[in-house]
């Protein structure tokens, strides 16, 4: 949770996310079919908000918009002050380089690439004027700072599920993103390498003042975010304080 003074800072400062009356409508077989309805949520710089929920309830769908990977057919999302409504498919994509990381549930490695060179291409995409040296010099930093200096050369299939998703987390964060997004980051560990990863995750949001927003089933998990929403049939409700 956030303590009292990193509280007190975030208060008057502008939201990394501000998404305002949202809805998500697709179009299956020919008819409407309504994922997210009236969704609204803010997030502050350094705040940690975990959203939990039934499967097919919407949560990844929200992701997707936050990310700009899909486009609200209602409402409006503002990430990092940027309305992302406004923006055309390669702004967008140039916007995740800048300003978003995520983490996946299945890792999403390169499994030809060492640990360093999947970190280092992540940071080469969202900043291409770096030389090589300097990305893998950056790379190496950030893998160091999952606990994974040793592991550097190694290819996905050399390391465990738990060491994947660390090496998951340094890509994601490699560039300093303002917002990051895990979609059950957890989901394929067991419990003691999943805690190190949440940890992980935790200390370099606030290190970093990068605001999270996780979806999760684990109401353990979910319980050490700063704030808990429910997602139920595409509504999004605060639940912060009842899963304790």
């Amino acid at each position: 949770m956030l303590d009292k003074k990193t509280a007190t800072a975030m208060q008057g400062t502008a939201p990394i996310i501000a998404a305002t009356g949202v809805g998500y409508t697709l179009d299956v077989a020919s008819r409407p079919l309504q994922i997210l309805k009236d969704v609204s949520l803010r997030v502050q710089p350094a705040e940690v908000v975990a959203i939990i929920g039934p499967s097919g309830s919407g949560k990844t769908s929200l992701l997707m918009l936050l990310a700009g990977l899909e486009q609200p057919t209602a409402g409006e999302i503002v990430v990092a002050g940027q309305r992302l409504n406004d923006l055309g498919q390669d702004e967008l994509a140039l916007f995740r380089r800048r300003n978003v990381g995520i983490v996946f549930q299945s890792f999403h490695l390169i499994p030809s690439l060492s640990a360093l060179d999947n970190v280092a291409l992540a940071l080469e995409i969202a900043s291409p004027r770096l030389g090589l040296a300097q990305s893998r010099a950056a790379a190496a930093d950030a893998l160091k700072a999952v606990g994974l200096g040793d592991r550097l050369t190694h290819r996905p299939s050399a390391l465990s599920g738990g060491e994947q998703q660390r090496v998951g987390l340094a890509r994601a964060m490699i560039a300093e993103p303002k917002l990051l997004l895990a979609d059950e980051p957890t989901g394929n560990l067991d419990q003691a390498s999943g805690a190190v990863v949440i940890d992980l995750m935790f200390d370099l949001a606030r290190t970093r003042r990068t605001a999270v927003v996780l979806v999760t089933h684990d109401a353990t998990l979910a319980a050490r975010a700063d704030r808990v929403f429910s997602m139920t049939r595409g509504e999004l409700t605060e639940t912060t304080g009842t899963h304790a």
